[in-house]
């Protein structure tokens, strides 16, 4: 039997042409990867990544086109049976950016037990690339985003 998770990510460029990207501890491990999450039941691809957008950066957004949907398998990281489906989204801000920015890679502090941390910050356009990303799909994105923009 298969099992698939969809997650929606959002790819933000401001007006200095800086990419969006959020640092997280999960589980033990460290990720760069794109603002976004996993598709509740019920709930469209365009619902999640607004949803997602305001839970982790506090924002409103409105999506500006579909930038690219997972073609090729990626098993989930976190559950070796699951095949994860990521689309992702070019998004733009539709209030003012509110979230606190890390001033560098993992700017935060985990605290004895915690299982997840996450911040965002900023990337400069000229260090952007599928190195300041951690995840394979990600990686992809970024790629796509370079060229396209």
């Amino acid at each position: 039997m298969s099992q698939f998770t969809v997650r929606v990510y959002g790819i933000m460029i401001n007006e200095k042409k800086q990419v969006l990207v959020s640092d997280e501890f999960i589980r033990g491990g460290y990720y760069t990867k794109f603002p976004g999450g996993g598709l509740e039941f019920g709930e469209g691809t365009l619902e999640c990544i607004v949803r997602e957008w305001k839970e982790e950066v506090n924002q409103d957004i409105e999506v500006v086109e579909h930038l690219y949907t997972t073609d090729f398998f990626q098993m989930n990281a976190f559950n070796n049976v699951q095949q994860i489906i990521a689309i992702y989204y070019l998004v733009k801000a539709v209030s003012p950016f509110v979230a606190p920015i890390l001033e560098k890679p993992f700017g935060f502090e985990v605290p004895e037990g915690a299982t997840q941390i996450e911040g965002v910050r900023w990337v400069e356009w000229d260090a952007f690339s599928s190195a300041a990303v951690t995840l394979p799909t990600d990686k992809r994105v970024s790629d796509i985003v370079k060229a396209k923009f």
